[in-house]
């Protein structure tokens, strides 16, 4: 099991911000994206903030958007969709949507509309 998955959500979050702050790119636009892959609303993405919920349950509490396979290329020197680890590969889903916000995709694009 990797470390990252009992690792909270909430530690990792502010990374995503600064990242996306850095490059012009604002909070709501993270959320956004979370709301998109996770199928949470505003309310249920804050109290897993708050809760400090790890990646697993984070995850595991998270309805996927049906368009998740769409979401593909190299993250950390992996491609996405090979990756076998269902809870791995979610992770590096929304690192993926990061990456892309920040460099200046379109959120059209970046939410494969």
């Amino acid at each position: 099991m990797s470390r990252i998955f009992g690792v909270s959500f909430a530690s990792v979050y502010p990374h995503y911000v600064t990242k996306l702050e850095r490059k012009g790119r604002t909070q709501a636009e993270l959320h956004e994206v979370i709301v998109w892959l996770t199928g949470f609303d505003e309310a249920t993405l804050q109290h897993h903030l708050d809760a400090e919920t790890t990646f697993t349950d984070f995850f595991a509490q998270a309805d996927l958007n049906p368009q998740v396979t769409q979401i593909t290329g190299v993250i950390c020197g992996v491609r996405v969709e090979e990756i076998e680890d269902p809870l791995m590969q979610q992770i590096r889903y929304l690192d993926k949507l990061v990456d892309e916000l920040a460099r200046g995709k379109a959120m059209d694009k970046v939410l494969r509309g």
